[in-house]
């Protein structure tokens, strides 16, 4: 592989979701129902995560499954019994809401069979995918679509070749629960426009504090050539005994395939904890448009109310 990747000529369409893990960090909640249909109000977090894929141009979309995730594909499909119902009661504001997650992308299915880490999840892509660059969105991230961030790491992709991540600055104190990076100290890009961008020289998977290269996480959002199914395929488990994509982008740096790592610093809602999941649902809520209004005074007034830290409540 030479040092610098001829650009691919062939823009990334397609974009893979691993839907696999158990959500463990949720039961009873997810006992039954996957964690990527929680709902973040009145939509499941995944359905977040497809519209950004939709509208950042890479709507085929391949979901990476496991055993006891069927309700994520019946809620892709189309329910014409209940369709049905709500065109005979006239509810077509209701119609238009179920109309939505059915018609947003071309959604695709593969089960992963077996649990066995994030890069063996994408490997399961490579037929789907083919030889061309692709984007893989992991459900715990909602990116806000007023934040172009997909599509900025497309474009750099695209300008770049190679791979590119989307990190996050988390501070000293977070980053031993993310993958962390180095980057060359001058940016590649990065103005009032758009986040910055830096050349990434090396990665580590959720070091200590004091072994980090820096604070920069990798949050999740990447967008691969297809020389990374090699890659994963060449990297043995890793932490946790599981097959790391970080494993694999950090061959593809020291075999010196450029990789880009985004900066971002727009908002972002974690539903992967339960404190972060209630964060998100609140200021997603609040800014709803037909929920803002009457939430936002309750919210205020519930605020003033409560008990001062450590006071015992009324």
């Amino acid at each position: 592989m030479s040092s610098e990747s001829v650009p691919s000529p062939r823009p990334a369409t397609k974009s893979v979701i691993p839907v696999a893990g158990m959500g463990t960090r949720f039961l009873p909640a997810t006992k039954a129902v996957p964690k990527e249909l929680l709902p973040v109000v009145d939509r499941p977090a995944l359905q977040y995560i497809v519209e950004e894929a939709a509208r950042a141009g890479v709507g085929e979309v391949l979901m990476v499954t496991g055993r006891n995730k069927g309700s994520i594909e019946d809620h892709f499909d189309r329910t014409p019994e209940l369709e049905t119902a709500l065109e005979a009661k006239g509810d077509q504001g209701r119609l238009d809401a179920v109309h939505e997650s059915t018609d947003v992308a071309q959604v695709f299915f593969v089960r992963q069979g077996e649990a066995k880490g994030l890069g063996h999840a994408v490997l399961q892509a490579e037929a789907f995918v083919g030889d061309e660059p692709f984007a893989v969105l992991l459900g715990d991230d909602i990116i806000d679509a007023r934040d172009h961030l997909l599509e900025q790491m497309l474009a750099v992709q695209a300008e770049h070749g190679g791979a590119v991540i989307a990190l996050l600055d988390v501070g000293a104190d977070n980053i031993s629960k993310y993958g962390a990076v180095a980057v060359e100290e001058a940016k590649v890009s990065g103005d009032a426009a758009g986040d910055e961008v830096f050349r990434v020289t090396g990665m580590v998977e959720k070091p200590p504090a004091d072994e980090a290269p820096s604070t920069l996480a990798i949050i999740g959002r990447y967008v691969l050539p297809p020389e990374v199914f090699p890659a994963i395929r060449d990297t043995p488990p890793g932490r946790g005994g599981e097959i790391q994509l970080t494993d694999a982008l950090l061959k593809l740096v020291e075999d010196g395939m450029p990789v880009h790592g985004v900066v971002f610093s727009g908002r972002r809602y974690d539903t992967g904890d339960k404190l972060d999941y209630l964060k998100a649902v609140v200021r997603l809520a609040v800014e709803r448009e037909d929920l803002g209004p009457a939430f936002g005074p309750w919210l205020r007034d519930f605020v003033a109310d409560l008990p001062a830290e450590g006071a015992s409540p009324a």
